[in-house]
């Protein structure tokens, strides 16, 4: 059996690919998971970068970032990263499969947002949750709902299903007036001016984020961001992370140091 390490690499940007060709150079079997746009396709120019002095358009410079990358050898997959997971070994679940690893970097830019609905924010922590592998066991034969549409919002219902007495689906989320209780959530109000009783609801909006999965396997965050050490790891060992979801300067420089520390410090727990 082979005892080349593997590490997986989440995000696709400056930190992601930094990190990918730190460890790719090294030896580690290297994989970057790659889904949707960055910020940095948005990016119409960056002037502030080393060695472009016309400026680059934030599209062609992931484009070439990852074409160096695929150049050294490293694999790309372009799949939804839905969950981790630690069993055997780390486990990057997708859209498309479940992926055994010895190391993550999580590398996927600022976290996402809920969608501005009324009762949200109000119920953070009073029915309201953005992890139902974390708080799926307090809703034990209740009703609860998933807010979302797409493979996030289909693994979020399948973590709940055995649990749970009822899961509710609410794609549409333009249909929704607002979230309605008293010390706790209670309801989903429609614009129609139906209702739904709910004992909870679970936030699975767009996509998975760095902090959605940080929270399912137990990293500690930083607010929004996830919380990390000199050496880019969190406090779950082989987990490290990159960029923007660690917070600090938003600056493709910054993002490629990151990646730079986080695989180095990666490698040398591979390396044991």
């Amino acid at each position: 059996m082979s005892d080349v390490k593997k590490i997986t690499i989440i995000g696709a940007g400056p930190a992601g690919v930094s990190a990918s060709l730190y460890a790719v150079r090294a030896g580690i079997d290297t994989t970057l998971v790659v889904h949707g746009e960055s910020a940095l396709d948005k990016a119409e120019s960056i002037e502030n970068y080393y060695g472009f002095p016309g400026g680059i358009s934030g599209a062609e410079l992931k484009a070439r970032g990852i074409e160096q990358a695929k150049g050294l050898g490293v694999k790309v997959l372009e799949e939804e990263v839905v969950g981790l997971a630690f069993e055997e070994k780390l486990v990057v679940k997708t859209d498309a499969e479940r992926h055994e690893t010895d190391a993550i970097i999580i590398a996927m830019g600022s976290q996402r947002k809920a969608p501005a609905i009324e009762g949200i924010k109000e119920f953070e922590g009073r029915g309201v949750s953005y992890c139902a592998v974390c708080d799926g066991f307090f809703y034990r034969g209740k009703t609860v709902a998933v807010l979302g549409a797409g493979e996030y919002a289909d693994s979020e219902a399948h973590e709940l299903e055995p649990l749970a007495e009822t899961v509710i689906r609410l794609d549409d989320i333009d249909a929704i007036e607002k979230f309605s209780g008293d010390a706790k959530i209670e309801k989903v109000e429609f614009k129609d001016g139906s209702a739904q009783e709910i004992d909870g609801l679970f936030i699975a909006y767009g996509t998975a984020g760095p902090g959605d999965l940080a929270r399912k396997i137990g990293i500690l965050l930083n607010g929004d961001k996830i919380a990390v050490n000199e050496e880019m790891a969190t406090n779950v060992p082989g987990i490290y992370a990159a960029g923007d979801c660690t917070g600090g300067l938003l600056q493709v420089s910054k993002a490629v140091s990151d990646g730079a520390i986080a695989a180095t410090s990666a490698i040398k727990y591979l390396r044991g």
